[in-house]
């Protein structure tokens, strides 16, 4: 049973609001879930900031950065708030987690940048880790995770499906 799922998705999929979602739904049953999920589910900086929620502590992190008029469709990822949130993301690996959630490897990933470190550690640590990847970055994606990963749709119950059997093999062990 692989320990990172990767959940594809495309551009009308939301997947920020189902791993939003499934990760609260499995903090309030008691699970202990670590990581990283993205509020202002699809939207992206060029049309209104972007915070990412830390799981546990609930600390919200901007990753936006103001550009000023003329901006239109620059990049305005922040790189002191991505290097926030890969500090908090870094931090929550340290405690006990019996999932790890990051919302997503997009094109800093893909570059080798943003959170590759962060997810690399969890993979590392053998965590259980659940990680969004849009169409777009799924070859790169693939490169990174070597095929140690098993592919989910973007639905909740492909959610639900992975995370029932990697919890059942994790009790036969």
């Amino acid at each position: 049973m692989s320990q990172i799922a990767a959940v594809t998705y495309g551009p009308d999929d939301d997947c920020d609001a189902l791993l939003g979602a499934f990760a609260h739904d499995l903090l309030a049953s008691g699970t202990a879930v670590a990581g990283l999920i993205q509020i202002n589910a699809g939207a992206g900086c060029a049309e209104l900031d972007m915070e990412l929620e830390a799981l546990g502590s609930g600390r919200r992190i901007n990753i936006c950065q103001d550009l000023g008029p003329g901006s239109v469709n620059a990049c305005r990822l922040d790189p002191a708030g991505l290097a926030e949130a890969a500090a908090a993301l870094r931090q929550a690996l340290d405690q006990p987690a019996e999932l790890v959630v990051i919302n997503k490897f997009g094109r800093m990933e893909a570059e080798g940048g943003g959170l590759m470190s962060e997810i690399g550690a969890a993979v590392a640590a053998d965590m259980p880790l659940l990680i969004g990847v849009p169409q777009r970055f799924a070859a790169a994606w693939d490169a990174f995770a070597g095929g140690m990963d098993v592919k989910l749709a973007c639905t909740r119950p492909a959610l639900e499906d992975w995370w029932s059997r990697r919890t059942l093999s994790a009790a036969a062990e």
